[in-house]
């Protein structure tokens, strides 16, 4: 199910005027975005939407293809890549040691990459309200939570939030009331405070 903690501190912010652009590429909306870390994100964020909604949050590591076909050509090869056509690019490989009863937020902090890492993504579903409502919102977590979930104006989102060694970050937003690969949306900084956790797993010590 997902996290519906309405005051969750990774939720989205400064949400596009026009939430669902009629475009099949979202990495055209910002042209700040970073081609290679967008291209990865928008991958992830269709490769998680086959699997439908009410998924646990997951964790993507970002390594750069050409590196991985140059260090790992057998690994490369299963995974259909090569070096001409890849070059430049970032491969998503996912991380399978998540514990879904743990929230991202307090997973973040004790993760660290290694260097051969090159960034990294996260994909979590939250639940909104509409900034009118938010003082309307209790301040118990467990009747803030039943509140959201109940609340007729509730948008329920998957956010991927992808971040490099670099400093470049994108994001892509699918609301669950317009599940279409065309009304993704994409920016740079749709979930600041997620991407500030995610980049501190990047610092090396």
């Amino acid at each position: 199910m997902p996290d519906e903690n309405p005051a969750d501190p990774t939720g989205p912010t400064d949400l596009p005027e026009d939430p669902f652009p009629e475009t099949v590429d979202a990495a055209k909306l910002d042209l700040d975005a970073d081609p290679a870390l967008a291209t990865a994100v928008l991958e992830i964020e269709k490769h998680v939407a086959e699997a439908g909604w009410d998924q646990p949050a997951r964790l993507f590591g970002l390594v750069d293809t050409a590196a991985l076909v140059a260090q790992e050509p057998e690994l490369a090869a299963l995974m259909g890549l090569d070096q001409p056509s890849e070059d430049g690019s970032l491969t998503p490989v996912e991380q399978d040691s998540l514990n879904p009863n743990v929230p991202l937020e307090q997973v973040l902090p004790g993760i660290s990459w290694p260097g051969s890492v090159a960034g990294c993504a996260a994909v979590v579903e939250r639940i909104v309200l509409p900034p009118e409502v938010h003082e309307d919102i209790p301040e118990d977590d467990d009747e803030a939570t039943e509140f959201a979930a109940n609340h007729p104006l509730r948008q329920e989102m998957r956010l991927v939030a992808g971040t490099t060694r670099t400093g470049s970050t994108y994001c892509a937003m699918r609301f669950r009331s317009h599940d279409e690969e065309s009304l993704v949306v994409g920016g740079t900084d749709l979930v600041p405070s997620l991407l500030e956790l995610l980049s501190a797993t990047l610092v090396e010590d």
